[in-house]
């Protein structure tokens, strides 16, 4: 019988050492901070995530532990353009090598290509997947065609008939005295 994966607990290296591999769905509900971006109710909305776990070699001649990761969902976001509800699927796919501690990883991480994190016997797999969601959410959300119209000019009465006024301060010209 093969045991249940937590992904909120997750034992990396175990699980890459196994070569596992955990699928899933899990509500919105579960990712507070990308709650933040969904514009409408998160009913039933559902975060889809994969990852496998392999062994693979590395540079400095041993094996390190890697995590495949991809996930997606769909948010219901603001049109930055007519300001009214768009549907925008966020997605990322990426891979990340493991080292011992969380010092290792920020001195590798600055040096290599790579994403690297540190090991953990209680890694939040879901948190990475909020994270990585997070940083691929869209700059400026848009319809490409909106469903109106956008209105590109800004017509205010108030604001011609301001135009229209005399300068108040064009009365000053004539007091100004001669330099000489």
């Amino acid at each position: 019988m093969k045991p249940t994966l937590n992904p909120r607990k997750l034992a990396i290296l175990n699980f890459t050492k196994s070569e596992s591999s955990l699928d899933g769905a899990e509500p919105l509900a579960q990712f507070e901070r990308l709650q933040d971006f969904q514009h409408s109710d998160i009913g039933d909305v559902q975060v889809h995530f994969q990852s496998h776990g392999e062994m693979r070699e590395s540079a400095q001649g041993g094996t390190a532990p890697w995590l495949q990761l991809s996930a997606d969902t769909r948010l219901t976001m603001v049109c930055q353009r007519c300001l009214a509800p768009v549907e925008q699927t966020v997605s990322f796919a990426r891979e990340f090598r493991f080292v011992a501690s969380e010092a290792q990883a920020e001195l590798e991480d600055e040096e290599s290509e790579e994403d690297v994190l540190a090991l953990s016997t209680e890694f939040d797999l879901l948190a990475l997947v909020e994270d990585e969601l997070l940083m691929a959410l869209p700059a400026s959300p848009k319809h490409d065609v909106c469903p109106q119209a956008v209105k590109l000019r800004v017509a205010d009465a108030d604001f011609q008939e301001a135009e229209d006024k005399p300068n108040p301060f064009a009365a000053l010209v004539g007091l100004k005295v001669p330099k000489g």
